[in-house]
């Protein structure tokens, strides 16, 4: 599974690229500004970007007077910055379906709000679109402790568990199952044939950190196009903060757990064979190999290794455990999720009206928002 695309037709000229930021909280303003920061000095400029704001009116109004939008992602020039209200239910999959939905890219990139972007993240994905036969590129997410260094207990292999890439996945540009949300794309022709994220997994604010919405969608999007092609390039950077409350064992085990959880979902909906296909090579080679470097180091004497060895049993039966009381919610039809439709290609932009400002202020309002 782990190859290189064979080469394909090329591509006219480098694709438009929409970025799609999702957030939440102004306790993350400066991650914020940073983010777009990293947006916008790419050295291959993106067409937009989208900021989504996840039903908060205080942040809406903040982010629409720092950028000059009016709060309701009014169309803007190239590369602009736009502002806009979650026009689904809480949640980071329902954001992330507005911006989709209100983007004009041919690609869709995503950034996580508390991450920045090395200056050649879009051209590397940008690249990778050459081969028409490719319908999403992730990245690779590197962690920026709090405390300016990865805790000597903290397994590699359990990246995942703050958002970042983990030991295990292969180097270079290689072909996967799934991309990792916070640093990833698809073309715009995936989500007119299969629709967006689905809403009731994924992220929401700061509950129970429930994930996996990318892998469901790509599971689905191979489904539904059996010829695509799914990347990862270790050449897309992003730099991802983790907070200090993110270092410790507490969150490590709640998101393993939380994992877990979400693999039972996935699974029940598209069967344990594709649900599970890249666990099992995981749990087997990669975590056994993690616990024997750990065990390794501990008879060395090297700062960790026995911490690093215990933390990958507890993140595995943590794990276990989410998704054994997963499976027992989904067999009794608890936890479902809803796949939202298609997502209807861009129109061609409209000519200026009178009221035309009204217009937009009522189209807000019908979304759930707040204007300014």
């Amino acid at each position: 599974m782990n190859q290189s695309p064979g080469p394909g037709a090329p591509a006219s000229g480098p694709p438009a690229v929409s970025v799609i930021v999702c957030v939440y909280t102004e306790d993350r303003w400066e991650d914020i500004l940073a983010a777009v920061a990293s947006v916008r000095d790419q050295s291959a400029p993106a067409h937009e970007t989208l900021l989504v704001v996840d039903h908060n009116a205080a942040l809406l109004r903040r982010l629409a007077k720092h950028y000059g939008d009016d709060g309701a992602g009014a169309a803007a020039g190239p590369g602009e910055v736009r502002v806009l209200a979650n026009a689904g239910p809480r949640g980071l999959s329902a954001g992330r379906n507005t911006g989709v939905a209100e983007s004009t890219g041919e690609i869709i990139a995503f950034l996580d709000d508390d991450a920045v972007a090395e200056r050649d993240w879009l051209r590397r994905f940008a690249d990778a679109y050459a081969d028409p036969r490719v319908m999403a590129v992730g990245g690779r997410t590197a962690p920026v402790w709090e405390s300016r260094r990865r805790p000597a207990w903290f397994p590699e292999e359990f990246d995942w568990v703050v958002g970042c890439t983990y030991r295990g996945l292969p180097p270079g540009r290689v072909r996967v199952r799934n991309v990792l949300g916070g640093n990833s794309s698809f073309r715009r022709t995936a989500f007119e044939a299969v629709g967006g994220f689905a809403c009731g997994i994924g992220r929401d604010g700061d509950r129970l950190p429930l994930g996996c919405e990318e892998t469901e969608l790509c599971i689905r999007l191979s489904r539904a196009m059996p010829g695509a092609v799914l990347l990862i390039d270790d050449r897309a950077v992003i730099h991802h903060r983790v907070p200090a409350a993110r270092e410790r064992f507490r969150y490590f085990r709640t998101r393993a757990y939380a994992e877990g959880l979400s693999k039972a979902l996935v699974a029940g909906s598209v069967g344990q064979r594709e649900g599970l296909a890249t666990e099992r090579r995981y749990v087997t080679r990669v975590l056994p190999a993690g616990v024997a470097r750990g065990v390794r180091d501990a008879l060395l004497a090297r700062p960790g290794g026995a911490g690093r060895a215990g933390a990958i049993v507890a993140g595995v039966a943590a794990a276990a455990g989410g998704y054994a009381l997963g499976s027992v919610r989904a067999r009794r039809g608890a936890g479902r999720f809803v796949i939202p439709p298609a997502v209807a290609p861009p129109g061609p932009p409209e000519p200026p009206a009178d009221g035309a400002h009204d217009v937009e202020q009522e189209r807000h309002r019908s979304r759930g928002g707040e204007r300014t």
